[in-house]
């Protein structure tokens, strides 16, 4: 047996993000780190205002440090209060009391578990959407260049899962395109304004807060500190300051599981199309080989769509998960027994599951095999029939359009059952052959000259998915470094 302790979640039955960014941006060490990261952003903005002692802020940022602390053992006494902050507080108030007494005594001063807990829990979601839209950023490259290779290639258009009308792979692709990046630019506006720090102190408040800057000016308080603290924390965090605490009202959560469930559904829809085409009797695509990629435990011939079923499982699962978060919007009163508690899981498992279908879509349309060759024989397995539509439309003003209705349904039932092509037919119906030569009806039915507006509309998706990206999310001030930043 190896040294791994067995009660550790190492993703096993999570493959999608088993090993990826994403995981590493989640995990315990991870979310530790950020509680202590907040913990060090509140000493540091009470000292910008002058409630705690700059050498009492500093030393705090210095020790906030996840390997300073037993990970297991916080969890464990997590259980008494139902939640890991009031074990942390203890736990890393006596750290810095082994180095500096006097600033032990400005840890998580005048604040409550939930503007902890919550702040980590919103830097944890900045550092885990930095990965994703990256990595969206990376899958809209390879899909801008999948369609430029191939923006006339013709394909079967399928509805129902049956040939429809021609299409082009291209304008597929760049469906895939126009998505990915308006999944990108929704999660990188969440970035810039949507991901807020908590700070209300027991009841939403900041009452100890503000009795603290009561105390330093003599039981006079000092007036819009609140404000300036919540804004000066903000800072100090990289994040955004809410308009108020936001304890009980859980929508910034909500909002984020929402996001992360539709970026995740962009990247599932790619997934299953990508399925559907590497089926053996379609093989229009096929995913990147690699070793031990695809192999089946039984079957030595296959190569399975391995990427595209990690990335269709996470999209299945996510909106299962934004669904609970949505459900704990009705918590209770200003705080919550059960219902913010019921948050946390669904929500790691939100992020890191977008995280990890991004991370592997990446791979996925980076490497893509598009076999253009096989798209055009698959056109023609209907002898005809994917472009009988068109048909309809120009013998509509010679015959009338339920002539040709008509017509056009007994020629394709005709090929159905002789298994004659189209053109064979209708040359043998007298109100077409009178009418239309076989040459006539060949170039009508050649699926190149019906794929309508496709390539405008791929140009016009090129066109509107090359605008400049946003500018980059600001930065948190130089003070605010955070120590162990993506601790795993």
């Amino acid at each position: 047996m190896t040294g791994t302790p067995l009660t550790i979640d190492a993703g096993l039955l999570s493959p999608v993000r088993a090993g990826t960014p994403a995981e590493a941006a989640t995990s315990d060490g991870a979310w530790l780190q950020a509680m202590l990261d907040a913990e060090a952003a509140l000493a540091r903005a009470q000292a910008a205002l002058g409630t705690v002692p700059a050498r009492a802020a500093a030393t705090i940022t210095e020790l906030a440090r996840a390997d300073l602390l037993d990970l297991r053992e916080l969890a464990r006494l997590g259980r008494g209060a139902a939640n890991p902050v009031v074990a942390l507080v203890q736990a890393f108030t006596r750290v810095v009391a082994d180095k500096d007494p006097a600033a032990a005594d400005h840890v998580h001063r005048g604040s409550t578990s939930q503007d902890i807990f919550d702040t980590a829990l919103m830097l944890v979601a900045d550092r885990t959407l930095a990965l994703l839209v990256a990595d969206l950023e990376h899958i809209a490259g390879s899909l801008r260049a999948l369609t430029e290779e191939h923006m006339g290639a013709l394909m079967a258009g399928r509805t129902l899962a049956l040939h429809a009308v021609p299409t082009t792979f291209g304008l597929k692709t760049a469906g895939w395109l126009t998505a990915v990046c308006e999944a990108k630019d929704r999660l990188r506006a969440l970035r810039e304004g949507g991901l807020v720090v908590q700070l209300g102190g027991a009841a939403g408040t900041l009452a100890g807060y503000v009795e603290y800057e009561r105390l330093r000016h003599g039981g006079r308080g000092s007036e819009g500190y609140a404000r300036r603290l919540t804004e000066r924390f903000a800072a100090e965090t990289g994040l955004s300051a809410p308009a108020l605490p936001w304890h009980s009202n859980r929508l910034p959560v909500a909002a984020l599981a929402g996001e992360l469930a539709l970026a995740t559904g962009v990247l599932g829809k790619i997934a299953v199309d990508v399925q559907s085409l590497a089926r053996t009797e379609v093989a229009e695509v096929a995913e990147p080989a690699a070793a031990g990629r695809g192999v089946s435990s039984a079957m030595p011939q296959k190569r399975n769509p391995a990427l595209a079923t990690l990335i269709r499982s996470a999209a299945l699962q996510v909106p299962a998960y934004a669904g609970v978060l949505t459900h704990v919007m009705l918590s209770e009163d200003e705080r919550s027994a059960g219902a913010w508690h019921a948050e946390w899981q669904p929500l790691r498992e939100c992020l890191r599951l977008a995280g990890g279908a991004a991370h592997t879509c990446r791979e996925l349309v980076a490497g893509l095999e598009v076999r253009p060759g096989r798209m055009r024989e698959n056109l023609g397995i209907t002898g005809g029939l994917i472009v009988s539509e068109r048909l309809a439309a120009v013998l509509a003003p010679v015959l009338g359009k339920a002539a040709a209705k008509d017509v056009m349904s007994r020629a394709a039932h005709e090929c159905a059952a002789s298994g004659r092509t189209l053109p064979e037919v209708l040359a043998g119906e007298p109100e077409v052959a009178a009418r239309f030569d076989r040459g006539r009806l060949d170039e009508l039915l050649d699926p190149a000259g019906y794929t309508g507006a496709a390539d405008e509309l791929v140009h016009e998706a090129l066109r509107l998915t090359a605008t400049p990206s946003a500018p980059a999310r600001r930065a948190a001030p130089a003070a605010s470094t955070r120590p162990g930043e993506g601790v795993a």
